[in-house]
C-alpha cells in the first residue's frame, strides 16, 4: 500500500481557505476590494495607463477629469475624494434615468441577493425574465410585445438587426442606415454605424446603403434602385451625431415607404427611449410604430448592465417561430440573469409610479428655455439648442465667430482643425470650476451632449444654466486663457 501524505495540523488563527494543502498554482499577489477603495487618483492613473486605455487616459488629463476620484454617487450628483458634490448633467449618455444609487432599485436588489435567488436560468425558465418581457410588451405600443434580452445596447441592436433581416424575406437582404449613425461597436452593429473612427480596418458587413438623416426622398430612391433591401435602420434621435431630430412628416413617410416596399424598420432608442424625450419611446412623438426596436442604458436602473430587443409577433414568428429556428437567435448566458431583471422590473415600476416619464418632458422644455435664453445672450457662442426632453444638444459657433472681427479671417482657416475646442474648454472648466459635468459627442465636436437624468427638477437646471451663464460671461478669450492656465497649473 503506497504511503498516504502527511496532512499538516491546521493552525486556528489561520484563514480555513489556507488550512487545506494548495492543489492549483499559487495565488498571485491580487488586488483586493479593499485596496480597489482605498486607491488615490495617481494610482489609478497608472493603472488605467497600462492595463486598459493608454489613448483614453491622454484625452481625460486634457479635460482635467483624471483628477477625480468618485467615492460615492447620489441622486443627480457623484461625490468625489474631497467630498466635492459634481451636478451630473452627463447621465452616462442615458444610462441613469433614475439617478444614482436610486433607494427602491438598491432594496429590490438588497433582496433578490438575500433570498438566495437564482442568477443563471437556462436549463430552466425565468420568473424574472418572463415577467420583465411581460412588462416591456406592456409598455410599447401595438403589437411590439416578443422580447429579447441581453446585457447590452450592441447586443439588442444585433438581436433587432437579424430578426428583421431574417423576417425580411430577402435571400441576399441589404440594411439602410443613416450618415452619422451610431449603433454599437460589435462587427454587425459597427457595419451600420457611420464612423471611419470606430470602423478602422475591420472587415464589416458590406449589404449595406447609407442616406442622409432626415432626407425621405434619399430614403424613397433608395428604396426603389435595389428590390433586394430588406431593413432600415434609423436612431429616432441620433445622439452620437449631436442631438439631431427628423420632422414628424419624415417619420410618417419612413412608415409608409416601408410598407410600400414591404421592408421591416428597425428603431433603435437605446439612448434615445426609456422616457428619455418625454415618452416612452422616441418615435411615440410622432404617431408611428417601427416593426423592431430596442433598449438599453437606464433600462438597467443604473445598477445593471441590460438590454432588449422589442419586436412585432409577426416578424419574430417569421425569423424564430419554428421549432427547426427557435435556437438560431435563443438568450445568451447572462441574458435575462436574474439580479439584472429584478432590477428592470422594479426599475420600471419606478420609472411610471415617479411619474418620471412626465417630468422628463416639463423638465426638458424648462432646459431648452434657460438654454435659448443664453443662445440669445450670447449669439458668438452658441450656435444652437435642440433637443426633445431630457436629451438635449448644445452646439457652439466655430471658435473664430467668437473672436474679435479683426482676427476672425486669420483663425477661421483653423476651424476645422479646432472644431470642439471650445466645447471642450467649457466641458473642461464646468467640472473644475462650477462642479457639473457634461458629455461630449462623436460626430458633431462642437456640441456638447446634456442627459441628466430623469429625476432631475428645475433646481439642477438652473444651477447647470447660472454655471454655464457665469462661464460664457467670461468670453471665448477669457475661457481659453482660463483653460491654458488650468493646464499650466
Amino acid at each position: 500500500m503506497p504511503d498516504l501524505p502527511t496532512l499538516e495540523a491546521p493552525v486556528l488563527d489561520t484563514p480555513e481557505f489556507e488550512r487545506t494543502p494548495r492543489r492549483g498554482p499559487a495565488k498571485p499577489k491580487l488586488l483586493t476590494v479593499e485596496d480597489a477603495k482605498a486607491m488615490d487618483v495617481a494610482t489609478m492613473a497608472d493603472l488605467f495607463r497600462d492595463h486598459v486605455n493608454p489613448g483614453q487616459l491622454h484625452f481625460m488629463k486634457l479635460l482635467g477629469f483624471h483628477k477625480v476620484k468618485v467615492e460615492r454617487a447620489e441622486g443627480m450628483y457623484y461625490i468625489d475624494q474631497n467630498g466635492r458634490k459634481i451636478l451630473d448633467f452627463f447621465g452616462g449618455f442615458g444610462s441613469l434615468a433614475f439617478g444614482h444609487n436610486h433607494p427602491r432599485i438598491l432594496e429590490a436588489r438588497r433582496r433578490f441577493q438575500e433570498e438566495m435567488r437564482h442568477e443563471i436560468a437556462i436549463a430552466f425558465l425565468s420568473q424574472y425574465a418572463s415577467a420583465l418581457a411581460k412588462d416591456l410588451a406592456l409598455c410599447s405600443p401595438g403589437d411590439l410585445d416578443m422580447v429579447f434580452l441581453g446585457s447590452s445596447g450592441s447586443e439588442a441592436m444585433e438581436a433587432a438587426v437579424k430578426v428583421a433581416e431574417r423576417a425580411s424575406g430577402r435571400k441576399n437582404c441589404k440594411i439602410v442606415h443613416a450618415e452619422n449613425s451610431f449603433h454599437g461597436k460589435t462587427k454587425g452593429v459597427l457595419s451600420l454605424t457611420d464612423s471611419p473612427l470606430y470602423k478602422g480596418e475591420f472587415k464589416l458587413v458590406e449589404n449595406t446603403y447609407k442616406v442622409p438623416f432626415g432626407d425621405l426622398d434619399a430614403l424613397a430612391a433608395v428604396l426603389r434602385s435595389d428590390p433586394e433591401i430588406g431593413v432600415v435602420v434609423l436612431e429616432t434621435v441620433q445622439g452620437g451625431g449631436g442631438i439631431i431630430q427628423a420632422t414628424a412628416d419624415y417619420w410618417r413617410g419612413v412608415r409608409a415607404l416601408c410598407d410600400q416596399h414591404k421592408v421591416l424598420w428597425v428603431a433603435d432608442e437605446v439612448q434615445c427611449g426609456y422616457g428619455r424625450t418625454g415618452r416612452f419611446y422616441a418615435f411615440e412623438h410622432y404617431g408611428v410604430i417601427p416593426d423592431v426596436t430596442a433598449l438599453a442604458k437606464s433600462f438597467g436602473g443604473g445598477k445593471a448592465a441590460i438590454g432588449a430587443m422589442v419586436a412585432r409577433r409577426e416578424v419574430y414568428m417569421k425569423a424564430y417561430g419554428s421549432k427547426q429556428t427557435a435556437m438560431i437567435h435563443a438568450h445568451a448566458t447572462f441574458g435575462g440573469i436574474g439580479e439584472a431583471c429584478v432590477t428592470a422590473i422594479e426599475a420600471l415600476n419606478t420609472l411610471y409610479d415617479e411619474d418620471l416619464i412626465g417630468n422628463s418632458a416639463e423638465t426638458g422644455t424648462y432646459l431648452l428655455e434657460r438654454l435659448q435664453g443664453l443662445q440669445a445672450k450670447y449669439p458668438s457662442i452658441i450656435k444652437e439648442v435642440r433637443g426633445l426632453g431630457l436629451m438635449v444638444g448644445l452646439e457652439f459657433q466655430d471658435i473664430s465667430r467668437a473672436l474679435p472681427f479683426a482676427v476672425r479671417p486669420m483663425i477661421s482657416l483653423l476651424d476645422d482643425k479646432l472644431k470642439g475646442s471650445t466645447a471642450g474648454f467649457v466641458g473642461a472648466l464646468l467640472l473644475k470650476d462650477y462642479d457639473v459635468l457634461v458629455a461630449f459627442t462623436e460626430y458633431n465636436r462642437n456640441v456638447i451632449r446634456l442627459e441628466p437624468p430623469l429625476i432631475c427638477e428645475p433646481a439642477h437646471v438652473d444651477r447647470f444654466c447660472d454655471a454655464l451663464d457665469a462661464l460664457l460671461g467670461r468670453g471665448i478669450t477669457g475661457i481659453v486663457k482660463d483653460f491654458v492656465a488650468s493646464k499650466l497649473g
